[in-house]
């Protein structure tokens, strides 16, 4: 895509989302960048992008020194031994979805004198072919993973199913918002709830997400045949 055209769709969602979520919240816009090129992601960028987000640690590696000033963020699964090419340079890991990564990456962190803002992953929809922690044990989580130095929880991060269900989607992404509204009331630091791709944005955003981590909304479909 050429520039014009990305910084047109940038344009028309920050115009969408300048209405902000059902509870008046700034909706961030996190510009998911897997397989993109630096080039086209500094388009989005000077577009007005809140963040960019890489799914693997080995393309932020390769793309991180080209890219414009904007904040970084991952939301891919983490291998722990993949840390290292992300420590100290990414404002916000999305995907901190079990106690190996949790615990590596504070141990890390605390040993460079750093500490890493995270959001917690939960697997809203119990899939099987999703990471995250169940949501039952999210309250649990959360206490446990705020009192780790080296950690700073700032919110979840969810991925609804692929479902043609909406009231079983809408239902989901209102328990993901009821937890979050209690993480709130637990520390002024929790203000993240990524929730939303380019699928299922809109409803998110109705159901109270401030986060949505779009890919082919501003890209376009990606070309897999392309690295």
């Amino acid at each position: 895509m050429t520039e014009r055209e990305i910084a047109a769709r940038v344009s028309e969602i920050k115009a969408e989302l300048s209405k902000g979520n059902a509870f008046g919240e700034k909706v961030r816009l996190i510009a998911a960048t897997k397989m993109q090129s630096a080039e086209i992601i500094n388009y989005a960028i000077a577009a007005g992008v809140d963040a960019v987000a890489e799914n693997k640690p080995q393309e932020f590696r390769d793309k991180n020194e080209l890219l414009l000033p904007c904040p970084r963020h991952f939301i891919g699964h983490l291998q722990t031994n993949k840390i290292k090419y992300l420590l100290g340079k990414i404002e916000l890991y999305h995907s901190c979805d079990r106690d190996e990564l949790a615990s590596e990456l504070a141990r890390m962190s605390t040993a460079k004198g750093l500490v890493s803002n995270i959001l917690i992953q939960i697997n809203a929809g119990e899939e099987e072919t999703k990471g995250g922690y169940p949501l039952e044990t999210a309250k649990e989580v959360y206490k446990r993973l705020s009192q780790t130095q080296g950690l700073n929880v700032k919110g979840f991060m969810a991925m609804l199913p692929d479902s043609d269900d909406e009231n079983l989607l809408r239902s989901l992404a209102r328990k993901m918002r009821a937890l979050y509204e209690w993480a709130r009331e637990q520390s002024s630091e929790v203000e993240y709830l990524s929730m939303g791709m380019s699928g299922d944005y809109k409803l998110c955003i109705e159901e109270g997400s401030n986060a949505v981590r779009l890919g082919s909304t501003i890209f376009g479909r990606r070309d897999y045949g392309v690295k």
